[in-house]
C-alpha cells in the first residue's frame, strides 16, 4: 500500500467482515464516517483527513467488493443491505454511537438504510445516487418495466469491465479506467496531481470483478434493450428493483440531512449520460422505445422532491451545489466542500 498522507493511519477491524479502513483525529472524538461510492475506496476521502482534525475522528472503511476489505459476496436483491449490515457491523465493533455519516454516490442508499437501524448525528448526501435506484423509472419512481429491463449489470460496458478485469492503466480507451476516472468522477476539466492520479486508479483497479461483485449477473428480458437484473453484485444491487431510500421521509427520529451536489455531475443528473434512457435517446443505443416508455431518469428532480418530503415532514435539510464540480465535490472542490461539510457537522452535533 503506498504510503499514507500525514496523520492518517489504516487499520483492519474484523466486525461482520473483515474491513480495511484509513483513520484520523482523536479517538475519542465526534466520529465522521465516510462512505466511498461505486468503483472507489476509502482513499478517495484521505485528502480530507489530513492534516488530522482537533474535533473530529475521521473513519474511511473499504466498503464490500472494493479495496483491501474481504471479498465476499453482495447480495442484490437486499439493495445496498449488506453494505449498511456491514457499516452496523463495523460501528459497533468499533464502539462507534451516534456517527455523522457521508455517502458518496452508491453510498448514498447505504447510510439511509443506516439510519434506520442505529442512531446517527446526521447524514450527508454526496451527490448520492436516485432514491428510486440508478436508472430505468420516471419521476415518480414508477418502474418502466416491471422487470426493470435496462437496468442492472446486463447493461453494464462490457468493455469497461475487462479492462478493469486486466488492470488496464492507459488512456488508450475511451472507456479505460483512468479515462472514466478523470471524466466522470469529478469535473472533467479538474486534474489531480499525477502521483495522486496513479494512486487512485491503483484503488479502481483493487475492485472484485466477479459476478457477485462487480459488476454483476444479469438474466435476458423480452423488453428493450434486452437484458434485466440479475441477484447478485453491486450494479444490480443499484437497480430500482432492489435499490431504495424513497422512504427517507418516515424515519423517526430524523437526523440533519446535508445534500452537496456537483452542478457538473455527469453520473447523478437529470439526464445522466451513463443511464440507458439518456443513451437512448441519444441514439447511442439502438431500439429506443421512446420518452413514453424509457425517459431519462430524472435523478436531481428525485432527490430534491424526496427531500423536500423529508423537510415537510419535519425533518432540516441543508443544499449545497457546487457550481464548477462535477461527481465528486469533495475532491475538485475540497477545501469548500469540507468547510461546508464540517460546519454542518459542527451544528448537527
Amino acid at each position: 500500500m503506498t504510503e499514507l498522507l500525514p496523520g492518517v493511519t489504516a487499520a483492519t477491524v474484523d466486525a461482520r467482515i473483515r474491513i480495511h479502513h484509513l483513520e484520523s483525529g482523536p479517538a475519542d472524538g465526534e466520529p465522521v464516517v465516510l462512505l466511498h461510492g461505486n468503483l472507489s475506496t476509502g482513499r478517495f476521502f484521505e485528502h480530507l483527513m489530513s492534516p488530522a482534525s482537533e474535533r473530529f475522528c475521521y473513519l474511511a472503511p473499504d466498503m464490500r467488493g472494493f479495496g483491501r476489505s474481504e471479498r465476499v459476496p453482495i447480495d442484490a436483491t437486499r439493495g445496498l443491505g449488506d453494505w449498511a449490515d456491514d457499516l452496523v457491523s463495523y460501528l459497533q465493533t468499533l464502539g462507534v454511537e451516534r456517527p455523522h455519516l457521508v455517502g458518496w454516490s452508491t453510498a448514498g442508499a447505504a447510510i439511509a438504510l443506516v439510519a434506520r437501524q442505529v442512531p446517527v448525528a446526521s447524514l450527508t448526501f454526496l451527490d448520492p445516487v436516485s432514491p428510486y435506484g440508478f436508472g430505468g423509472t420516471f419521476a415518480d419512481g414508477t418502474p418502466c418495466f416491471d422487470d426493470h429491463a435496462g437496468t442492472g449489470a446486463g447493461v453494464a460496458n462490457p468493455h469497461f469491465v475487462e479492462l478493469l478485469r486486466v488492470g488496464d492503466r492507459s488512456t488508450d480507451e475511451p472507456v479505460s479506467p483512468r479515462n472514466v476516472m478523470n471524466g466522470t468522477y469529478w469535473s472533467p476539466s479538474f486534474r489531480l496531481p499525477p502521483e495522486r492520479e496513479e494512486l487512485l486508479l491503483d484503488e479502481i483497479l483493487l475492485t472484485h470483478i466477479a459476478e457477485d461483485g462487480y459488476p454483476g449477473d444479469s438474466t435476458t428480458s423480452k423488453n428493450w434493450p434486452g437484458a434485466a437484473p440479475g441477484t447478485h453484485g453491486l450494479l444490480n444491487a443499484l437497480s430500482p428493483k432492489y435499490c431504495s431510500w424513497a422512504w427517507l421521509p418516515e424515519i423517526d427520529p430524523k437526523p440533519p440531512v446535508l445534500w452537496t451536489h456537483g452542478e457538473q455531475d455527469l453520473v447523478v443528473a437529470d439526464g445522466s449520460y451513463l443511464e440507458l434512457g439518456m443513451l437512448g435517446q441519444a441514439g447511442m443505443v439502438p431500439g429506443w422505445p421512446g420518452v413514453d416508455v424509457f425517459p431519462p431518469q430524472p435523478m436531481i428532480t428525485q432527490i430534491r422532491t424526496v427531500l423536500g418530503r423529508y423537510e415537510q415532514a419535519g425533518g432540516r435539510v441543508r443544499t449545497e451545489v457546487f457550481a464548477g464540480s462535477g461527481h465528486g465535490p469533495h475532491v475538485d472542490a475540497a477545501e469548500r466542500w469540507l468547510e461546508i461539510a464540517t460546519e454542518f457537522w459542527a451544528a448537527s452535533a
